[in-house]
């Protein structure tokens, strides 16, 4: 997918690439203080680098969460967090008309686990040209996947990638099966959502938990069995988040990981 970005670093380094920002855009400055600091280590490892920041969570436990500080006004951000820095950038969709809508703020259009089987949803995310990311629900087989990813290459848009991020197995938690990523990779390049595959859904209070002392964990094994690309979403305070803050990795703790990560990454090729 990153061949066709052509405002991303490090495309030639060989490294994996990464997806990574707040949860939600919760500001102008918080946006481009993560995106600084991130591109400083993305830098440092020769690391190609897309900046995530969903400009609404349409998919809340609760009628009160959080979901927006404005459409727009994220959009808004994400744009000027690209231009800042001339870094692509993604954001997630969930109606069929905020595939347009997003396309002229952002570089890649995300399809949320849930909704990748909407087909009106994936083809309008297509024909914008956009590159298209698409999450593999959590009911979902890997090989199930190689539909999803021919919905967008028949809308002739071959600029498609699989994000794997858990499936569930029981009521609270998601398991990663790490045998799909090279079964996926037969169908698209596959990106590991780290955090959100440590996600703990469906508890009592409403409000999802996560496991995030097992991010280093789950990223080593992503990357030792060939995963293409990393998401993480990072956060300097994640106890102070207005969203997912449970299951985010806190800023300063990135760069230990992605030294890591490049490690395994340089061991493996």
């Amino acid at each position: 997918m990153i061949q066709y970005l052509d405002n991303i670093h490090h495309k030639d380094s060989k490294n994996f690439f990464l997806i990574a920002g707040p949860c939600i855009i919760e500001g102008e400055d918080m946006a481009l203080r993560i995106a600084e600091k991130v591109i400083e280590l993305t830098n440092k490892y020769n690391i190609p680098y897309i900046f995530k920041g969903s400009f609404k969570k349409a998919n809340r436990s609760r009628v009160d969460s959080f979901t927006t500080i404005g459409e727009e006004k994220s959009l808004e951000i994400l744009k000027k967090v690209g231009e800042t820095f001339n870094i692509p950038t993604t954001t997630d969709i969930h109606e069929n008309e905020h595939a347009a809508l997003a396309a002229q703020y952002v570089d890649v259009l995300q399809i949320p686990a849930f909704l990748v089987r909407q087909t009106d949803l994936l083809v309008a995310a297509a024909k914008t040209g956009k590159c298209v990311t698409l999450k593999k629900g959590q009911f979902l087989s890997p090989e199930a996947m190689k539909f999803a990813v021919q919905k967008v290459t028949d809308s002739d848009n071959p600029k498609v990638a699989i994000i794997e991020r858990g499936n569930s197995f029981g009521y609270t938690d998601l398991i990663v099966d790490y045998r799909g990523i090279p079964t996926m990779r037969e169908y698209a390049p596959v990106i590991l959502d780290v955090t959100h595959s440590l996600q703990q859904p469906n508890q009592s209070s409403g409000v999802t938990g996560g496991r995030p002392d097992l991010i280093e964990t789950v990223a080593k094994a992503g990357i030792a069995v060939g995963a293409d690309g990393i998401f993480i979403e990072t956060h300097p305070t994640p106890e102070t988040a207005l969203s997912d803050g449970a299951n985010m990795l806190r800023l300063d703790l990135l760069e230990d990981l992605l030294q890591k990560l490049t490690r395994i990454r340089e061991s493996i090729l």
